[in-house]
């Protein structure tokens, strides 16, 4: 039977659509945040509403009040009593907040013998920050019944405070989104490129900030998947395998490419469960750490020098081992010119030097895209803004679930990569090389295809 799309489902088009539109992340999340704010609302009064009529939209009732045998079976000893009425629609009411007015659809009843009363929009809800409270409550303070309820309490006032069923209903929406998506199958899912990276986080009374740990990754027709998120006590090597080996568990094949920044658990990691994928050091980290290591005095130029090393726009070199050996070249240039006044700079820039050019093996196309992981890391930037003036999370639910809200809808604007014929052979050929070598186990890692150089692209 078809059903009309619910208020809910409705906005969650509208926060598809934000990041359709193709804005800047920042200005997109703004608007989110306002749209999750309405989200919310829409769904507390909706829970609302199940909860006086007992039974949840679109589930009939007999003539008795007793639950339709069709309805789906729910414990004796949590079944609310059901009353006569049913819905009839909404109407649009506008609540005023601090970012201004928003539209919501209160559901309308007939047929009932008790009028509903609201106590979100109740006669005696007069202040202005409902919304606002809902939202830090339910995103940041925990996404727990006790927090919600106490800080809609703080807010408004005891009698706004929604009902501990309403409450655990909504919260336990939220939860199931994540832990479902979390554990779903990835057997459908193959990258060409894997970016990985964590956020710290305070989680814990007392305790330093955690991290949270990402993947994200473009799949061999050039489009963004975002693949995994979770928490861990610490960036050590165990807690990365960990994190690794959970998505071969869940079906995910193998990348060709591997971007992370160079934490050395996260690297031990990745040579010992993505062994056979190369793996491309981050640039930005990278650059961070060598001009962390040079004066003031000669900061500028240092940073000048160390990005003119890996501009290959005037190389006329396709993309393979060539192109490799030629910045190399041009790193033992940087580390000449450099290693008189700043030694240490230049071992950071050798150490691990041969991961800074992997993704030189890759079509011309992609190389910006590919030599850093710090797509991510800005995103998570976001939510470290967003939580800011909280402090800390009361615990790992409410942290990572404020970051999956955060990024789950953010990767629906995340941009692809364009993949060319010659791109997808070249790929193609490179899968080949390192997943089903020669039988003399020789990987060279050429383009199966001329690819057009750097400065051709």
């Amino acid at each position: 039977m078809h059903h009309r799309v619910s208020p809910t489902e409705t906005i969650r088009g509208e926060i598809d659509a934000v990041f359709a539109e193709g804005r800047p992340l920042a200005d997109c999340l703004e608007d989110v945040a306002r749209l999750g704010a309405r989200l919310i609302i829409q769904s507390a009064l909706e829970a609302e509403v199940e909860e006086f009529l007992g039974r949840a939209r679109y589930q009939r009732a007999d003539a008795t009040g007793a639950e339709d045998s069709q309805a789906p079976d729910v414990a004796e000893e949590a079944a609310p009593a059901v009353r006569p009425g049913h819905r009839n629609g909404h109407r649009e009411v506008t609540v005023k907040t601090t970012s201004g007015p928003m539209k919501i659809k209160k559901p309308k009843l007939r047929g009932t013998t008790e009028k509903f009363a609201s106590r979100l929009f109740g006669a005696t809800v007069t202040r202005t920050n409902a919304l606002e409270s809902l939202v830090i409550a339910s995103f940041v303070r925990g996404l727990s019944t006790r927090d919600v309820t106490n800080t809609l309490a703080e807010a408004l006032g005891s009698d706004a405070a929604l009902s501990k069923s309403t409450v655990s209903s909504i919260c336990q929406n939220i939860r199931g989104e994540y832990d479902s998506w979390r554990q779903r199958d990835l057997s459908g899912i193959t990258l060409d490129y894997l970016f990985i990276d964590a956020s710290h986080f305070r989680m814990h009374p007392g305790a330093p900030a955690e991290p949270v740990l990402a993947a994200w990754g473009i799949d061999t027709d050039g489009k963004p998947v975002f693949i995994a998120l979770e928490a861990a006590g610490s960036e050590s090597h165990d807690a990365w395998a960990d994190f690794l080996q959970g998505l071969l568990d869940r079906g995910l094949t193998p990348p060709l490419l591997v971007i992370s920044d160079g934490g050395a658990g996260l690297i031990s990691a990745c040579e010992a469960v993505l062994g056979r994928s190369l793996r491309q050091r981050c640039l930005i980290h990278k650059c961070r750490n060598v001009t962390s290591k040079a004066s003031r005095h000669d900061l500028a130029e240092v940073k000048k020098d160390f990005w003119e090393i890996f501009d290959t726009a005037e190389l006329d070199i396709a993309p393979a081992q060539r192109l490799v050996d030629a910045v190399q070249a041009r790193i033992d240039a940087f580390a000449a010119k450099w290693e008189k006044n700043y030694p240490a700079a230049v071992k950071t820039l050798l150490m691990d030097r041969s991961s800074l050019t992997s993704y030189l093996r890759f079509p011309s196309l992609h190389h910006k895209r590919i030599r850093h992981s710090n797509f991510i890391e800005r995103t998570f930037g976001e939510t470290r803004r967003r939580v800011k003036v909280i402090g800390r999370f009361p615990g790992e639910t409410s942290c990572v679930s404020l970051a999956f809200a955060v990024l789950d809808r953010a990767a629906t604007g995340w941009r692809g990569f364009t993949v060319t014929p010659t791109a997808l052979r070249h790929l193609e050929g490179m899968r080949r090389d390192l997943f089903h070598p020669a039988p003399a186990d020789v990987i060279h890692l050429a383009p199966h295809d001329h690819e057009p150089s750097a400065k051709a692209a």
